[in-house]
């Protein structure tokens, strides 16, 4: 510390060096380098000053503020920062002190200091969260000095500057000046009728800082203050600023205003209709305020701002919007071109402010629809009309057209979501929906838009492609009659000179989302105009039109492409310009046959041109890695669908391709261009470079590169399948010799590549399986089938492959040599595999093996079914082999096997749970291979034994399993006995019965479905809603949730009459709590736990299918409720908020104050000492759950 004092007071004494030697400028020099070298050590944290060399320095910074020179005065004003931090409390309470004084100092660069030195003070205060004296003392002095310069009004310098600072203050700190903020609250309200516009705008912004933090008598004060004003109307000029007021307070503060926006709305009305340009802006920005930020008290006013909105936004009394007419042909369209131009130099903001009405009132209604969700269908029959028609707004008003466009845009945002229920079957039986109602508008769009895409203005060209794109993001396919009207725009966009390389961006990204999502002969009447523009865009300087322009070209000759076409494209990064190229492939000649009028079109006039000016961005070497990357993709596609007309190019191509294989960069987008040309049904000739090829990506299977090691095994795949021919040995042995640590429990979805590309070799070359036999490969899949995390896709491989292998009929590898490698183990009587998915996974292959070898099928079958009689057999063999047998039985027949009815029913009786319910499965399962005859033995054992559990577990897999006509005949006899079994007292074979129900009723519907709703006792689902009994209620909340989540269209018109008992249902039940002991011990148990926790799952569920149907705050009241509830329904709650603050954040603002505690008291609770290691865990993982949702 002392070293420092020491440093610091050679720095001092620099800058107080009287020396009469030295020169002004030489002294000035010194004094600079020395403040700077003092802000250089304040900075550093460890920094200690002792109490003599703080008032030193405090004293100096404050002489240095006064300096002569603005760059000494600057350096001083930023030593303040760090230096706050380092000093005690009394010297910052001097620095504030001397501030505030020279503030109100005659000589303006000192006043001017002083206050950027005071923001400055602010600023490196620590927040007021944190509960800081120094804070607290600081903001207390500061603010009585303020409120004294606020209120004078001699000097208007002085006042801004306060009022600046206050508002900083507030924002910062508001929350310590509580005690102040009635006098400053009546400091500031004088100042809203000052003379000086500044003074009022910074005033305004000084109490929306205020509204944040003050109580709420202070805040009564100020919007009755307000309402007062504004009811009084002594002043146009103050009633401007009153709006404004309000509209700011709505803005920091919705939550707070929004009750008394009853009072409010009307008078804003009122003033719309006043002869006023600047009040009727400021009151629709107001009604824009209200509507984003207190969404549910607005709600009964919208219709009434929409209305506003729609009269004003065509508001212009220097032009008539009926005398356009919309059918004007060309020479009247260019001669208004003309006439425009002269309007142009006539336009001035200055004469006419009626443009900020109307731009007011398309930002009003952009924030009516970003909200409104649920009005979707009243938007697309008035607003949007409305919108549609304002594109051809006069020229000069490019920001107005702007707002315009972005308003149609969040119109169409909104539709998008609502596609998943709107697209559903059962939800286009309710008429009109905001798809069909858009569909019917697209002429008009297109009508509004095609002018405007030859519009001189850049601006209004972007507006024009954003919305073409989104609507056909929208609505695919919904251009295809008007392609004719939209590609003269986008051409004149491409070729025009004036066009920035943001507009030919967007032109091509438009352009190729509009080929995706069309059919290609829509494209055909226009290439020879498209195909010029596209290929100088790809010859573009700039890397972005190059690669966008790339794109569109390769759509051009693909669109619609066949399966084995479109592996390649679907990963490519997505960069703009190549599209292009990309879109024209598409077009020119598509590879699937269905394409409609493809085989009348020629592409052969355009392939030079698209090939030429592809190999020059493929041959470039020194081009941006997008466009590289881009260009391959591009050529793969051109070769892919036009290979067959480029036979002298191909060669030298191919080579090309081959090199940039080599390259670290480039190989993984290469190696899908190749699996595009490798599965092109042109059938394209690889040969030549395939024996490098080959090699190159069986080394790409050892790298740490998922992504590469897929594309490369899908490559490989289809090479194998499509050039085997060409594929030698040496080859496949490259590619074998890299696969053993491919097929691993790690990646499951690269294990199940490596086994497709198994499978394929089986079948090209199976001579090379040889090597297989005691191989690293044949033990990875042993291990492989032993994993209890195969299923799906991947056992499905496992299965094709050994299905591939033993029909090689290889030595070694067998039918018998492959039963004994899976099942040796088990029969080996060590140790019993780890989990039983490992015996279903051996089953399956056992059944694989059975199925492809059907003659050795008996024997296998009698010997399972010895090993299950067999009493010295261990339940590990017992188990594989009613599963297999299972497996077996369900495709083939196994009839002719007297006892295997016998021998299963006996295990029914094993001690072993897991044995009973594979003989349960196996019984199922085997009736599948035929029906008549085990379904009516699994009957007449349900009806007479009783081992009705396991065997309706059968009967279950029977009609999970079965075809639909197979079952038709028995499903009377298994309905009635179904319906036996329904009152079973145990709950477990309840649950199985009501499985069987739900499934058989599926087979038969219009029969079943009407019998099982009239077994409800009230013949209405929702009735039993209401039902007495608690598990009955359950079981329907589980029921709504699953329509819900599935078929939401089901209970969408519901949901007024079930959302009041479903939140009923939230609420916790002190009757439904009880206390048990146990021995010393007394533990509560709450019955009605599960009925809440099934009650917020169907909550959480309509968040995602029927958002629009509710009202939001009536919903976060039970939100809030949960969050106090049981540790699993506060982990709901806390899911569900995180996904409110997402869908809608307004609403969640507005009860942040009652959201907050509940999750602050989760933050908060602290576990007993003496708690077990899982309440710990359990707390955590709340505490977890409750910081989630303020990220």
């Amino acid at each position: 510390m002392a070293s420092a004092s020491y440093h610091i007071s050679n720095l001092l004494e620099k800058m107080t060096s009287s020396d009469k030697d030295f020169s002004d400028y030489l002294f000035f020099s010194l004094r600079f380098m020395a403040t700077n070298d003092l802000m250089t050590e304040l900075q550093k944290d460890s920094i200690k000053l002792d109490d003599d060399s703080e008032r030193k320095v405090v004293r100096m910074i404050l002489k240095l503020l006064e300096d002569k020179n603005g760059e000494v005065q600057n350096l001083a004003v930023k030593c303040l920062g760090p230096l706050v931090s380092k000093v005690k409390e009394y010297q910052v309470e001097t620095i504030v002190d001397t501030l505030c004084t020279n503030m109100l100092s005659d000589k303006e660069q000192l006043r001017d200091i002083s206050s950027i030195g005071l923001k400055t003070v602010i600023g490196e205060l620590p927040p007021a969260s944190s509960g800081s004296a120094l804070a607290a003392s600081v903001c207390k002095k500061i603010t009585g000095r303020l409120t004294s310069a606020i209120a004078k009004q001699e000097d208007v310098s002085v006042q801004l500057e306060a009022l600046d600072i206050m508002a900083d203050m507030l924002c910062r700190q508001g929350g310590l000046l509580v005690n102040f903020h009635p006098s400053i609250l009546s400091c500031l309200l004088p100042q809203l009728t000052s003379p000086r516009l500044a003074v009022r705008k910074r005033t305004i912004m000084a109490l929306g800082h205020l509204v944040m933090s003050c109580g709420n008598l202070v805040f009564i004060d100020l919007i009755e203050h307000l309402l007062t004003e504004l009811g009084r109307n002594d002043n146009m000029s103050t009633t401007r600023t009153y709006i404004q007021c309000t509209a700011a307070i709505s803005r920091q503060a919705g939550h707070r205003i929004g009750e008394y926006l009853e009072k409010i709305i009307p008078l804003v009305v009122k003033f719309c209709n006043v002869d006023d340009d600047e009040l009727r802006e400021y009151c629709i920005q107001a009604f824009e305020s209200f509507v984003r930020r207190c969404p549910k008290e607005v709600y009964p006013h919208v219709p009434t701002v929409i209305s506003i909105c729609l009269r004003y936004l065509t508001y212009d009394p220097n032009y008539n919007f009926d005398d356009e007419d919309e059918d004007d042909n060309a020479m009247d369209a260019e001669q208004n071109d003309e006439d425009y131009q002269g309007s142009d130099d006539e336009y001035s903001d200055d004469d006419d402010m009626s443009w900020k009405v109307r731009r007011a009132a398309a930002k009003c209604l952009d924030a009516v629809v970003s909200t409104r969700h649920e009005m979707l269908p009243e938007f697309y029959r008035s607003v949007s009309p409305a919108l549609v028609c304002r594109f051809k707004v006069p020229r000069g008003e490019e920001n107005v057209k702007a707002d315009v466009f972005h308003a149609y845009l969040s119109l169409l945002k909104q539709t998008r979501p609502a596609q998943s229920w709107l697209a559903d079957p059962d939800a286009m039986e309710q008429g009109e929906t905001p798809l069909t109602m858009l569909q019917s508008q697209v002429p008009m769009i297109v009508k509004a838009l095609h002018k405007q895409l030859k519009e001189k203005s850049v601006k209004t060209r972007q507006c024009c492609f954003n919305m073409l794109t989104e609507l056909v993001n929208v609505l695919p396919g919904a251009l295809t009659q008007h392609i004719p009207v939209l590609i003269p725009g986008i051409i004149f966009s491409l070729n025009d000179k004036s066009s920035s390389s943001n507009l030919k961006i967007d032109a091509l990204a438009c352009l190729h989302v509009i080929m995706v999502t069309h059919p290609a002969h829509a494209f055909h009447a226009h290439v020879p105009a498209l195909v010029p523009p596209v290929v100088a865009c790809v010859g573009d300087p700039f890397y972005k039109i190059t690669s966008e322009a790339l794109l569109v070209t390769q759509q051009l000759v693909k669109v619609r492409v066949g399966p084995a076409a479109s592996v390649a494209t679907s990963s490519a990064p997505p960069v703009d310009s190549l599209l292009t190229i990309v879109s024209l492939l598409q077009v020119i000649r598509p590879l699937d046959n269905q394409s409609e009028g493809s085989d009348s079109f020629d592409p052969s006039p355009y392939i030079n041109d698209l090939f030429t000016c592809t190999i020059k961005r493929l041959k470039a070497a020194d081009i941006d890695q997008e466009v590289k990357e881009r260009a391959i993709s591009c050529m793969g596609q051109i070769i892919c669908n036009l290979g067959d007309r480029l036979p002298a190019e191909l060669p030298g191509t191919l080579l090309i391709f081959l090199e940039r294989l080599k390259n670290e960069i480039t190989r993984l987008t290469t190696v899908k261009a190749l699996t595009l040309i490798a599965g092109s049904p042109l059938k394209i000739d690889l040969r030549p470079v395939l024996p490098d090829a080959v090699p190159i990506l069986a080394s790409f299977l050892r790298k740490n590169q998922r992504a590469l090691k897929l594309c490369t095994l899908a490559a490989l795949d289809i090479l194998l399948r499509n050039y085997s021919s060409a594929v030698t040995p040496v080859m496949v042995d490259a590619v074998l010799a890299e696969l053993p640590p491919l097929i691993s429990e790690s990646d499951m979805h690269v294990s199940q590549m490596a086994l497709s590309f198994l499978s394929t070799l089986a079948v090209t070359h199976p001579s090379s399986l040889g090597q297989l036999s005691g191989g690293n490969i044949l033990q990875q899949l042993i291990a492989l089938v032993r994993s209890p995390l195969l299923q799906g896709g991947a056992l499905a491989a496992m299965l094709d492959f050994y299905q591939a292998l033993v029909a090689t009929e290889t030595p070694g590898l067998g039918y018998m040599d492959l039963l004994r490698m899976l099942t040796g183990p088990v029969y080996s009587q060590s140790a019993a595999l780890p989990h039983k998915q490992a015996y279903c996974s051996i089953a399956k292959c056992v059944a694989a093996l059975t199925r492809a070898c059907p003659t050795e099928g008996p024997a296998v079958v009698g010997q399972f079914i010895q090993d299950v009689k067999n009493s010295r057999s261990t339940d590990s063999i017992r188990l594989l082999a009613l599963l297999s047998l299972g497996e077996v039985g369900h495709h083939v027949d196994l009839s002719s096997q007297p006892e295997l009815k016998t021998v299963i029913l006996d295990a029914f009786s094993s001690s072993s749970e897991e044995v009973k319910s594979a003989a349960s499965y196996a019984l199922g399962s085997i009736a599948v291979g035929n029906l008549p005859e085990y379904l009516p033995f699994v009957l007449q054992e349900i009806s007479s034994s009783k081992r009705q559990y396991l065997l309706l577990h059968s009967l279950k897999e029977i009609i999970s399993s079965a075809s639909v006509s197979g079952l038709k005949p028995y499903v009377e006899s298994v309905w009635s006995l179904l319906l036996k079994h329904c009152e079973c007292q145990e709950e477990g074979t309840r649950n199985v019965v009501a499985e069987c129900l739900g499934k058989l009723t599926l087979i038969d519907p219009e029969t079943l479905l009407p019998r099982l709703k009239g077994y409800l006792l009230s013949g209405d689902f929702l009735k039993t809603l209401e039902d007495p009994d608690l598990n009955v209620r359950r079981v329907a909340l589980v029921t709504f949730n699953s329509a819900a989540h599935n078929k939401p269209s089901l209970i969408r018109e519901l949901l007024d009459s079930v959302l009041p008992q479903l939140y009923n249902e939230t609420k916790v039940r002190k009757e439904l709590i009880r206390e048990v002991e146990m021995g010393p011990f007394k533990h509560t148990v709450d019955d009605g736990l599960d009925l809440r926790k099934a009650a917020f799952e169907c909550m959480y569920t309509l968040l995602d299918s029927c958002l629009d149907r509710i009202d939001i705050f009536t919903f976060l009241n039970h939100v809030e409720d949960g969050l106090k509830d049981h540790y699993d329904i506060k982990m709901l709650t806390f899911l569900m908020l995180a996904r409110l603050s997402s869908l809608c954040p307004s609403a969640v603002l507005q009860r942040l104050d009652r959201l907050v505690e509940p999750l602050r008291a989760t933050c908060t609770t602290k576990v007993k000492a003496n708690s077990v290691k899982q309440e710990f865990e359990k707390q955590d993982e709340l505490k977890r759950s409750a910081i989630e949702p303020n990220r």
